[in-house]
Formats: C-alpha cells, sequence, structure tokens
C-alpha cells in the first residue's frame, strides 16, 4: 500500500528527523507506528544518520504490530526485522542475526542492558509506549538509564504521557534528556514542583502540585514533544462515553456493606478477608462486578445485576459485534457462563486469527483484558459500535488504549462505550477517579499541542 502522509504526519516525521530526543505524544489512530518507521527508514537509507535501531514495546506489540506495519507499506518493505523474543537462546540469536529493527519486549531491557553492558551497540532506540517507563524505581528504567549516554537518539511514543499525574513525567523525560529539563533526580523534581501532602513521619503518600507547576513542567519539554489529539487531525465519527447505573439487590447490598465495615464475609468453607485498605479496595470493587475471592481463592457470587444488564445491551444490539473489557477472572468466567457465543481473544498466531476473525465479523462478543490488548490492536475494521467496560479499572491509560481498538483511524461508524457501574460501590468512585485524571491528561495535551498550521505559515 502507497503511503500518502497527512500534514501531521509529515510534520512528526521531519520533526524525528529533526530532534535527537523526541517524545510524540500523538492520540491513539493518528499513526505513531507508520511515522517512526518512515522516519527510521530515511535516517537509516537516506541520511545515514542511524546505523543499529532498537525498538522497546509491550509484548503484544512486539509480536505483531510493527512487522505487520512494515510490511503493509510499500516504502518499508525492504526494512528487515529481528524479533529479540522468546527464551535466552532465541534471543541471541536473533540479536546475531542482520537487520535494520531489532524489536524487544519491555520486560527483558534489563536483561538486554546486563548483556551488552559497556558494549550496548544502538545508536537509535524507540521506547514504544514511553509512559510504561514512569516509576523510577522500576528495573526495565534502571536499566535503560544506565546506557542513556551511549544513546544518540531517542524516540518516545505515547498517547498517554501523565497518566496519574503530572509526577509521571519525570522518569520518562529523563530517559530522552538525561535529567536536563526536569532535573537530575525524582527528589530534585518534587522539591521544585511539588509541596508533601499526606505522610506518615518521614514517609510522603501524596506530592501537590505547586501553583503553576504544570505550565512551567509543560513549558520546560515543549521543544522535545509533539503533542497531538485526533479530533484535531482525524474526521472520526462521534464516540459517546455512558456510565450505565446498575442498582444492587438488598441482599447483594448488605454483604457489600457488611465487607466495606466489618472488612470479614463468613462462609461455611471459607472466608472473604480484607486485611488491608487496598485489599478492601478491590475486593469491593469484585463484589461491584457480581463475585469475589475468598481467602482459600474460591470464587463466592454476590449478584447477577450486571450480567443482567449486559444482557440487556447484548440484545439491543441487534446481532452486531460487541467487545467487552473485563478485569478479574471470575468475570471473564461469568459471563462465559452465561453467553457461550463470547470469544476471548488468544495470543500468539492464534490472537492473529482472532483479530482477523474479528474484524470480519464472525466473532460476535469479543472479550479482552485491557492490559493485554491496551496496545497497537488494530480491531476498528468490525461492525462493532458497542464497547462495555464490564469491571471498572483504575488506570486512564489502559482505559484509554482499550477504547482506542475500535475508536481509531479507519473507523467509520460511532462508537458508545458503557461503563456498568453498581449503584453507590466503588465502581463509582473508580469511574470518577478516571475522570479527574483525564482532566489532568489533558491540560497536558493541550500545553504542548503542535501548532503545525502556525509552523508552516
Amino acid at each position: 500500500m502507497k503511503f500518502v502522509p497527512h500534514r501531521y504526519q509529515d510534520y512528526a516525521i521531519d520533526k524525528v528527523i529533526d530532534t535527537e530526543a523526541i517524545a510524540l505524544l500523538l492520540e491513539m489512530g493518528l499513526g505513531k507506528t507508520v511515522i517512526t518507521l518512515t522516519a527510521l527508514e530515511r535516517l537509516l537509507f537516506d541520511l545515514f544518520d542511524s546505523e543499529r535501531v532498537l525498538i522497546i514495546a509491550p509484548l503484544r506489540v512486539a509480536e505483531d504490530t510493527w512487522a505487520r506495519e512494515t510490511a503493509k507499506w510499500d516504502h518499508l518493505q525492504h526494512l528487515r526485522i529481528s524479533k529479540v523474543l522468546g527464551p535466552k537462546t532465541k534471543r541471541e540469536q536473533a540479536l546475531e542475526a542482520p537487520a535494520d529493527l531489532y524489536i524487544i519486549n519491555r520486560e527483558n531491557v534489563p536483561w538486554l542492558v546486563s548483556h551488552y553492558g559497556k558494549h550496548w551497540p544502538f545508536d537509535t532506540v524507540v521506547i514504544d509506549e514511553l509512559s510504561s517507563f514512569k516509576s523510577s524505581k522500576a528495573q526495565r528504567f534502571r536499566a535503560l538509564r544506565k546506557v542513556r549516554p551511549l544513546i544518540r537518539r531517542i524516540i518516545g511514543l505515547t498517547g498517554t504521557p501523565a497518566p496519574n499525574g503530572l509526577h509521571d513525567l519525570w522518569a520518562p523525560v529523563y530517559l530522552l534528556d538525561q535529567g536536563e529539563r526536569l532535573g537530575k533526580t525524582v527528589t530534585g523534581f518534587r522539591d521544585r514542583y511539588f509541596t508533601p501532602g499526606q505522610r506518615n513521619g518521614h514517609v510522603v503518600y501524596e506530592w501537590k502540585a505547586k501553583e503553576e507547576s504544570e505550565q512551567r513542567v509543560y513549558d520546560a519539554i515543549s521543544d522535545i514533544t509533539v503533542s497531538m489529539k485526533a479530533e484535531d487531525w482525524l474526521e472520526l465519527p462521534e464516540k459517546v462515553e455512558r456510565t450505565v447505573p446498575v442498582p444492587l439487590t438488598p441482599a447483594a447490598r448488605d454483604l457489600y456493606k457488611k465487607l466495606e465495615k466489618d472488612l470479614l464475609l463468613e462462609y461455611e468453607d471459607a472466608d472473604v478477608v480484607a486485611t488491608t485498605a487496598a485489599v478492601l479496595s478491590n475486593k469491593l470493587r469484585q463484589m461491584a462486578s457480581g463475585a469475589v475471592y475468598d481467602e482459600d481463592r474460591g470464587i463466592k457470587e454476590i449478584h447477577t445485576a450486571k450480567l443482567d444488564a449486559l444482557e440487556d445491551i447484548i440484545e439491543a444490539a441487534n446481532g452486531k459485534p460487541i467487545m467487552i473489557f473485563y478485569e478479574f477472572k471470575h468475570s471473564l468466567a461469568r459471563i462465559q457462563q452465561r453467553f457461550p457465543q463470547a470469544r476471548i481473544l488468544r495470543k500468539g498466531a492464534d490472537g492473529n486469527e482472532d483479530i482477523r476473525a474479528w474484524n470480519n465479523n464472525e466473532i460476535p462478543i469479543l472479550l479482552l483484558h485491557p492490559q493485554s490488548a491496551g496496545h497497537g490492536l488494530n480491531l476498528q475494521e468490525s461492525s462493532c459500535q458497542t464497547v462495555v467496560w464490564y469491571d471498572q479499572i483504575w488506570s486512564l491509560e489502559y482505559y484509554q488504549q482499550a477504547n482506542a481498538r475500535v475508536y481509531r483511524q479507519g473507523q467509520t461508524r460511532r462508537i458508545v462505550v458503557l461503563r456498568l457501574a453498581a449503584e453507590n460501590t466503588m465502581d463509582e468512585e473508580t469511574v470518577a477517579a478516571l475522570e479527574r485524571k483525564e482532566t489532568g491528561q489533558e491540560a497536558l495535551m493541550q500545553a504542548v499541542k503542535a501548532r503545525i498550521e502556525r509552523v508552516r505559515r
């Protein structure tokens, strides 16, 4: 297929070529992958400015998306790809194979850094989903930080640069500029832009941004970021997001309140126990969805209210495919039991066949976990117009990325996203938290948005 870039894609390609450390903060569906591949192809073969390229990506994306995009476009088909995946011996063989692009999943970054040590061979590194390096304590960040001085070009890609707030920006930006803009340490970053909130002695649990900190941070990184929103550049159909309140039965409500108050539900075989606030929050979200794990990992069913609501939604779809996101395994099992026609997205080659079948309307109900289907999957070619969140999740990044599997470039139908929220439960708290996070995300995207028309003029 011939690649005819949109104006914003031309701009982004030029920006990648002209900037040795760059973050493309492009919303889902704007074509981050083909933009990056086109820039890399020019750097490798036209400008001779890159020699050996490493791409770090989520596992499923590393397995499929980059190779598929390369094969899709005429101008990229000569690029040789080596997938550094699987067992150690297979990864080592892939590193020895002649290739232009070497692709590794982010979990193996520490191994890769240890494997090469001071003899790091990659002058250009692409980090697909840069926000997954937001923790300065994570092994993947610490490993990449060691070899960052040996990397000349680095390209970060994400649609959700600060999924949980401003504090998520320090580590990703450090990998870009080695601390030039936001400071050499996360402690210095916090001292400069935040004040401590809740604390227990010397342990601070919450950091609050100082007045005007957001704008100062955005200004500081604006020269190495390109930010664009899909609504500004793509003529996408309408997307409607709606919370569907699900009333619980009195019996289910009583059980929910009892666990919330007593941290214990007693059963003859095994009790449901919440030992900490975090465990309690998780148990309450499970109960809101209809079942909860006991202390022996058995399942205690609480209600069928969400299953009943889901049945109404499926009936209203009149045979059109429906995509359903779940978080808990017992939710998956109960949905499959109620709706035997539902299919789960499998892994590897089987997963690729599932994607083909879904896009050809051969799967009536597709069940997805947001963490396994949140990045890189193109599922917009089916007739699906309804996305249902059966379980509510805390992560804005996974929520936005998961919805973007169908609401992206190439979609021609209106999409309705329905969040099933049990009334007066943690579901409502979770939805509200996502909306608060989305407000902060929008502020970041707007602050560093590329003013392409002005630049062109």
